[in-house]
């Protein structure tokens, strides 16, 4: 028996089969605690950069136009990677108290960003700071770990095609040759910079509180010393941790002492690196001594410990002799198992 359709099925059918496909992306979701006002999707790769705006309640929407791939959004200092396609619809939420823990996606080819996030938080398991005080056997041996469980999490991801890991399988090799580097300059570090040594020392050093301080005013109490500037993203997210450590020892025979490398290469001037550094202190209301050292990473102190990434950590003894040239920073709690250990 045929089928007779009504004039207005068949208008319907008419209409769907000369509907275009979607030329974009429709992205929307809801952050909760957002560090920003906006979310910023990007990629290097191929320029894409763009800023979406987020409500006082965290929900945001938008329509992107990009070429198909793997993409980063800010909120504030943190990311997260997310798959980007034009024609699908595209969706997360995340609590920021806890960014990789609860960022999900859903929608179209979620699963593809789902999994990049599943193999970060295999990463922040594995290869994190305290990575570099390990021997080489353990160091390598993180590596293999990783390396494992991430082909375990392929498998709980088989809907996706095994091309779309390779870029991530490249990455990992890179990424390990990096780590491998950054291990031995810190291995060398460590043989120059002996436990025991006189500690390299500054001097009049520019003080938020007022005047000026030097290395030498500290002499007769442990030093922890934070060197960071206000630009700089891993600084920043070690502040929380650095004030709980401080108030867990504040009365204690130690001093914990930032020290600001902020420069004229970035603010233009020193003057606007300078009020960069005093405005940053009074709005997050970091503790401490917060110093600055009015010409950067070219500081003598600075340049006489070979810091050419940060934040640097440094504990200093009593003596004004090194404890520790690459100390845990203070989200490791190796910190506080060392500060213990020296009877602080």
């Amino acid at each position: 028996m045929k089928k007779i359709f009504s004039p207005a099925i068949i208008v319907a059918i008419l209409l769907a089969s000369c509907q275009k496909p979607k030329d974009h992306v429709e992205l929307y979701g809801k952050i909760s605690h957002p560090n920003s006002n906006k979310i910023t999707i990007s990629n290097p790769d191929n320029g894409y950069k763009k800023e979406i705006a987020v409500n006082e309640d965290g929900s945001f929407s938008d329509t992107l136009k990009i070429k198909e791939g793997r993409y980063r959004f800010y909120d504030g200092l943190e990311y997260g990677r997310i798959f980007l396609k034009n024609g699908n619809t595209t969706s997360f939420t995340l609590d920021t108290n806890a960014f990789d823990e609860t960022l999900k996606f859903k929608g179209d080819d979620a699963d593809k960003s789902n999994v990049l996030i599943d193999y970060e938080l295999l990463k922040e398991k594995h290869l994190n700071s305290d990575l570099f005080r390990k021997n080489i056997t353990e160091f390598e041996n993180a590596f293999n770990t990783l390396e494992k469980e991430f082909g375990k999490l392929k498998l709980n991801y088989r809907a996706i095609d095994p091309s779309y890991f390779e870029p991530e399988d490249r990455r990992f090799k890179k990424m390990k040759a990096a780590y491998l580097k950054f291990y031995k300059d810190r291995q060398a570090l460590m043989k120059e910079f002996t436990k025991g040594t006189p500690s390299p020392t500054f001097e009049n050093y520019e003080n938020f509180e007022g005047g000026t301080t030097s290395l030498k005013d500290f002499r007769g109490k442990y030093v922890y010393i934070d060197i960071w500037a206000t630009w700089c993203g891993p600084c920043k997210l070690e502040i929380p941790f650095l004030k709980e450590l401080e108030e867990r020892f504040h009365d204690r025979n130690i001093e914990f002492v930032s020290i600001s490398v902020d420069d004229d290469r970035r603010s233009g001037t020193m003057e606007k690196a300078k009020t960069a550094w005093k405005t940053m202190v009074a709005e997050k209301n970091l503790t401490g001594v917060q110093l600055f050292t009015g010409s950067g990473l070219k500081a003598d102190f600075i340049k006489a410990y070979k810091i050419n990434s940060i934040p640097r950590f440094i504990l200093i003894d009593p003596k004004g002799n090194i404890v520790d040239a690459d100390a845990p920073r203070p989200s490791s709690a190796k910190i506080t198992e060392l500060l213990k250990e020296l009877g602080i």
